[in-house]
């Protein structure tokens, strides 16, 4: 009965890949009606958790500080509402759920990121640990300087 319902909540899913977990940073988004127009909103933030990955309504806890102040949003996966999910930043971390990060300033918070190649463009070669992006561009530049 059990592998029923998991192929029967596959089939609603279709193709939605879900290839981050807790500790990543994503990029969402949100299309948002104001009268008759309608335009697009960005959400980046810390994913603070998911909910009900083999379910046909998954959902996805992200977390960001603005202004001082912490704001989340509880995304559904498969709304019409979400264009586009990116991943930006992937973290290595040791728990599925992240919630004691609420009681952090972000400053405590920080974890150990992996660089991701999408990120950088298409001068990285290969996945680079814990450096901001501005040097590993620079890096990459001068060593083709130093090529030509």
């Amino acid at each position: 009965m059990e592998k029923k319902v998991i192929a029967f909540n596959k089939n609603l899913r279709g193709e939605n890949k879900m290839d981050f977990k807790a500790g990543d940073v994503v990029k969402i988004h949100l299309k948002i009606k104001e009268g008759e127009k309608q335009r697009l909103q960005m959400f980046e933030g810390l994913v603070l958790g998911v909910k009900g990955r083999q379910s046909s309504s998954p959902t996805l806890t992200v977390r960001k500080v603005s202004h001082g102040v912490g704001v989340e949003m509880i995304v559904p996966l498969l709304s019409k509402n979400v264009e586009k999910i990116e991943l930006v930043k992937k973290a290595k971390v040791r728990r599925a759920k992240l919630n004691y990060i609420r009681d952090l300033t972000p400053k405590q918070s920080r974890m150990k990121y992996k660089v991701l190649k999408e990120a950088i463009g298409e001068k990285a070669e290969k996945v680079i640990e814990e450096k901001p992006v501005e040097e590993v561009v620079e890096k990459e530049e001068k060593k083709e300087a130093e090529k030509k």
